[in-house]
């Protein structure tokens, strides 16, 4: 990666945050220029402090790929992530793409004060933008089995949350999936993207009630099973699926693993879990 080609930095509008260009692959300097813009211009309508910005440009070399040109941002707002991946055709296409997205999920930032009162309102008191596409996201790399790792990480999901925040939070982090514990109760749950529009709450067993919640969520047919992490990958290995839930059979909290765009294996384990 070419990390000196992305250490020279613009402040945005706030004059709060600096936005830092990383870039792979064929790059001009107008289309990192172009990203700094873009991601400062989208830093200066946050209200509170901007801790950094970072953007990531990728130009896959392979001509067959439909979409070779990846951009990534993630932007700090006072510890708040709020991030974007997308892939297109060109790079500024891509960079466009991002913008938006980005944009999209500050603005849910700035109205979260709005959305942690969700669970006190009646329904039909917010209106909830459940109907956007699915982000498109660049091809995940074909790695052979045998180079493929496991990488943990901690879940962004700190403390207990309901069906609705763990929505805004998976929309927010521009992801597919989201692992939470659920405040009405008290487990491990997986929020995600459902075909077409809405979501989908996926429960080791059907306890929490949807009729009341703000977002169009719907209980998946999905119980997760306990798994050793060995048979987590086998059961991923052997379908078409992009993750798996499954519980600890140590302890009985919730895991995620997923497919990385790099082709290795993520690991997703609650953030408040004792180990």
């Amino acid at each position: 990666m070419a990390q000196e080609e992305g250490d020279e930095m613009a402040r945005s509008n706030t004059g709060a945050e600096s936005v830092v260009v990383e870039t792979r692959g064929e790059v001009s300097d107008a289309e990192r220029a172009y990203a700094r813009e873009k991601v400062s211009r989208v830093g200066a309508m946050v209200p509170g402090p901007v801790l950094y910005a970072r953007v990531d440009l990728k130009a896959e070399a392979n001509p067959s790929q439909e979409r070779p040109a990846v951009a990534k941002a993630e932007v700090d707002v006072n510890g708040r992530l709020v991030r974007a991946h997308v892939a297109s055709e060109t790079m500024l296409a891509a960079i466009d793409l991002m913008e938006s997205r980005l944009r999209q999920g500050l603005e849910r930032l700035v109205h979260h004060d709005e959305s942690k009162r969700l669970r006190h309102r009646n329904p039909g008191e917010h209106e909830w933008q459940h109907g956007r596409p699915a982000p498109v996201r660049p091809p995940h790399f074909a790695r052979p089995v045998e180079e493929r790792e496991v990488v943990r990480h901690k879940t962004f999901s700190v403390g207990e949350a309901t069906p609705d925040e763990a929505v805004f939070d998976l929309e927010l982090l521009d992801l597919d999936f989201f692992l939470f514990k659920n405040l009405e109760t008290g487990a491990d749950n997986v929020i995600t993207r459902a075909t077409g529009t809405g979501y989908e709450l996926i429960e080791p067993f059907p306890e929490c009630s949807l009729e009341e919640h703000a977002a169009e969520i719907t209980p998946s047919g999905i119980r997760p099973v306990s798994l050793g992490i060995d048979d987590a990958v086998s059961h991923l290995d052997l379908g078409d699926e992009p993750f798996v839930f499954f519980l600890d059979p140590d302890c009985g909290r919730g895991r995620v693993l997923y497919r990385r765009f790099d082709g290795h294996y993520g690991l997703i384990v609650p953030a408040d879990e004792q180990r």
